[in-house]
């Protein structure tokens, strides 16, 4: 039977280097990825915040310059038509001058009145000249306005353009290496739950080879029978012996995975559904099996096992794992979960 014992206590040294080793390695490899992963997303979402900022002020630019177009498009109309109506009064005025000046030369009554109308017309004449022409060199003036801002539009309309198109391009690389984030996360998760099974596996070698201790999925159960007795929340002898050798691989485990690692290990107190009595110490089942939880992870810290790295929880009857109301689904039921996970 020594011999026995000696022999498994060789087969845990022989492996559990190796193995913490691994489990190291993996978990600094997820931790590199995440950190690459969360700069890229925010050095990516300032730069789309930056162009998106752009793309607002370029739009606001280009409605700026539509309204200003289109106030220079109705001056230009309004010039436009007071230089029609300037140009049908010279008309009219060059009419009514030549038909004075063949009146006058015609030698017909009233030369000198004639004389005096076509001096007044030539003067109104000239004058309505003036006007014309600074009216079309208005109109001219206004056509080069409306020509630059056409040519300022046209600028602002491709830059925006490109900004959207800058824009797409990031958005394209975003997902792009988010895909292969999260390819490479979903490699490195599969490898972690390998890990994790084999860990488990070795910590039952390591604390029992009893039916009552088995793992569930990623979690280390212990039936409360083993740890407790009925009704009551303070450890037995058999569950103090069994939680020394707990507390004796997890020290281990805490000197070995880096102190940047962010790991904890969880205690959590499960109950079956029969009602506690009112005359007993706790009320209800989330009491004992809040408090049972507790007494697990107390009894850890005073072997050794740092504080920050545990934690306890409580459930109640309300997270089953066997169906049903017999003895045995109870029996299942009534159980201490140990999970190794992040905070």
């Amino acid at each position: 039977m020594a011999l026995a014992r000696n022999r498994r206590t060789q087969r845990t040294i022989d492996f559990w280097p190796g193995f913490v080793d691994a489990l190291s390695t993996l978990l600094l490899s997820i931790m590199f990825l995440l950190t690459v992963f969360v700069l890229a997303q925010y050095i990516l979402s300032r730069e789309i915040s930056g162009k998106d900022e752009v793309l607002t002020r370029l739009n606001n630019q280009i409605n700026e310059l539509t309204q200003a177009l289109a106030m220079e498009k109705n001056g230009k109309q309004d010039m436009e038509d007071a230089l029609a109506a300037l140009q049908s009064s010279l008309s009219a005025s060059e009419t009514e001058r030549s038909r004075l000046q063949q009146l006058l030369d015609s030698g017909n009554g009233g030369a000198a009145s004639a004389q005096a109308k076509i001096g007044e017309l030539s003067d109104s004449l000239i004058t309505e000249k003036k006007i014309s022409a600074r009216a079309m060199s208005q109109v001219e003036l206004l056509n080069q306005q409306i020509a630059a801002l056409r040519s300022q539009i046209a600028a602002v309309e491709q830059a925006l353009q490109a900004a959207e198109a800058k824009d797409q391009a990031s958005r394209t690389k975003i997902a792009d290496l988010g895909h292969r984030l999260n390819v490479a996360l979903a490699q490195r998760v599969q490898e972690l739950n390998r890990y994790r099974s084999d860990f488990f596996g070795r910590l039952r070698e390591i604390l029992s080879d009893r039916e009552n201790i088995r793992i569930v999925g990623d979690r280390f159960v212990f039936q409360s029978e083993v740890l407790f007795s009925s009704g009551a929340n303070e450890l037995n002898p058999q569950g103090q012996a069994e939680m020394v050798k707990l507390a004796d691989a997890v020290k281990q485990l805490a000197k070995e995975i880096p102190p940047e690692i962010n790991w904890v290990l969880r205690v959590d107190g499960h109950t079956d559904n029969v009602p506690l009595s009112g005359t007993g110490k706790f009320a209800d089942n989330w009491e004992l099996s809040s408090a049972r939880a507790t007494s697990v992870v107390k009894f850890l810290i005073a072997q050794g096992v740092p504080a920050d790295r545990l934690a306890a929880a409580g459930f109640g009857e309300f997270q089953p794992i066997a169906p049903g109301d017999s003895e045995e689904a109870r029996a299942a039921n009534r159980r201490i979960e140990l999970k190794l996970t992040e905070k």
